[in-house]
């Protein structure tokens, strides 16, 4: 088989800025899914839909 010879890992020495913007981005949207949801099963109660 071929030797592959990679580069050691250093724990904690990725730059993770992208990924943590992106994770900030999904749970503010599904904060607001979840907020949008309630508020019409709130109003489809109040209307008796």
């Amino acid at each position: 088989m071929a030797d592959h010879h990679q580069a050691e890992h250093v724990h904690g020495s990725m730059d993770i800025r992208a990924q943590e913007k992106t994770f900030e981005g999904f749970v503010r949207l599904s904060i607001w899914v979840v907020v949008i949801s309630i508020a019409a099963l709130v109003f489809m109660a109040l209307v008796n839909a």
